[in-house]
């Protein structure tokens, strides 16, 4: 068996990743195009949201640096998107392609903190280190915090679409969402 490329062990983890997404909020989520040095992640359709992805051996056994270099990338992804919100998501060891949802997400406490209580995160980096939890409940929360399509209520009548058209205001309107690395890569 010939060893797969990192280019094609990259697209097959984004792949899976935007089929997570388009069940769990974001329909309009695909895969970016190659953007050299201003990368903005790997994920777009998903206003005001940085998504980057790893898969593949590097991420199944990734190391808490790794992940710590992984975080930078995504504050620079994040400034570079003009986004609100980064999300790093990891492919798990055991956790196939199908259940994407069960890969691991991670953001900033800091991130996580204003998500949760609507509140700016600091402009310290005592709120920088990663949170890990599912990408299925890294979506879930972003979708409470208005992110993606509406979560549908369970008494809703689901014969109709849910999504509405995007109205242009990005969610960090009134709050801004800075990750500390980004200002010292401009």
């Amino acid at each position: 068996m010939t060893p797969r490329r990192p280019r094609d062990i990259g697209t097959a983890a984004e792949t899976a990743a935007v089929r997570h997404l388009h069940t769990a909020g974001w329909p309009h989520a695909e895969r970016r195009a190659l953007r050299g040095h201003l990368d903005a992640g790997d994920i777009t359709g998903c206003p005001g949201v940085c998504i980057e992805v790893k898969g593949g051996d590097a991420a199944r056994t990734a190391s808490d640096l790794t992940i710590s270099r992984w975080m930078e990338e995504l504050a620079r992804e994040v400034v570079n998107a003009r986004a609100a919100v980064g999300l790093l998501v990891v492919q798990r060891a055991g956790v196939g392609p199908a259940n994407a949802g069960r890969w691991w997400a991670y953001m900033p406490a800091f991130q996580l903190a204003a998500l949760v209580c609507e509140s700016p995160g600091p402009d310290d980096d005592r709120g920088a280190f990663p949170v890990r939890m599912l990408l299925a409940d890294a979506t879930a929360l972003l979708r409470a915090a208005g992110y993606g399509t509406p979560p549908v209520a369970p008494d809703a009548d689901t014969t109709r679409p849910v999504v509405g058209n995007f109205d242009g205001r990005r969610r960090d309107d009134t709050t801004t969402v800075h990750l500390p690395a980004a200002d010292q890569t401009a």
